[in-house]
């Protein structure tokens, strides 16, 4: 996960460990997991939770991730896009 701070907003960007720097294509969608936009520390599913609800943006990628936010309820099951069987979810707290 990678965790940006500017002001009052917290971007959090956090992917499945096995899924950094892949790219993921479906049709016209050609989506890349950026290290420069990913990486960063690595840290726990639970953990990235935890993050998410200090966070302000969240953009995440991966079975792992986008089913534990599912589960904890912070994401709508129809807010999830699949690119090649990969879901990806972005949450934005206004």
């Amino acid at each position: 996960m990678n965790m940006r701070k500017w002001g009052h907003n917290v971007l959090l960007a956090a992917c499945d460990a096995e899924l950094l720097g892949k790219v993921l294509r479906e049709g016209k969608i050609v989506f890349e997991v950026r290290e420069q936009f990913y990486k960063g520390s690595k840290v726990s599913v639970e953990e990235a939770i935890d993050l998410m609800r200090q966070s302000t943006v969240v953009n995440m990628v991966g079975k792992c991730i986008v089913d534990k936010a599912l589960e904890k309820g912070m994401i709508h099951p129809e807010a999830v896009l699949n690119i090649s069987g990969v879901p990806h979810a972005q949450i934005v707290k206004l």
